[in-house]
């Protein structure tokens, strides 16, 4: 396990991920997205869902976002909904209403109910973090 980040840049907007732990994935998405990251998120964590080794906590730092298509949701709602019995949890930190309005969009399409939570307040985020590390380690 190493903490090292991929990220994928586009014209408007980027997006990391790293794994700061053992089952602890954590994506940074800035600027707004539509479309231009492709699948190579999916794939890139698709090891990670794979692995039967135990369930993934999920980190999804969006503070920074600005947009997201609703092609880009869409795909996302598809993909957690098909992986969803991998993970403990998805969180989600957002940093506007338009954000909030997609992740729980996302959240009920992918028919994950309490298994996403959507914060609002960066401090309960990085705390929830900060514990998924220590308890990983």
């Amino acid at each position: 396990m190493s903490d090292e980040e991929r990220v994928f840049q586009g014209l408007h907007g980027t997006l990391s991920i790293r794994r700061p732990a053992p089952r602890v994935v954590v994506i940074v998405f800035t600027g707004k997205d539509v479309g231009q990251f492709g699948d190579g998120p999916f794939q890139e964590m698709a090891p990670d869902v794979a692995d039967a080794g135990g369930k993934v906590e999920l980190f999804i730092d969006a503070r920074s976002a600005l947009s997201a298509s609703l092609d880009v949701s869409g795909e996302w709602a598809l993909w957690l909904g098909r992986h969803k019995q991998a993970f403990r949890h998805v969180s989600m930190l957002t940093g506007s209403r338009f954000i909030q309005l997609s992740a729980s969009m996302v959240r009920k399409f992918a028919e994950m109910g309490e298994l996403m939570r959507i914060f609002t307040d960066p401090a309960a985020f990085e705390g929830a973090l900060a514990s998924s590390i220590a308890n990983a380690s």
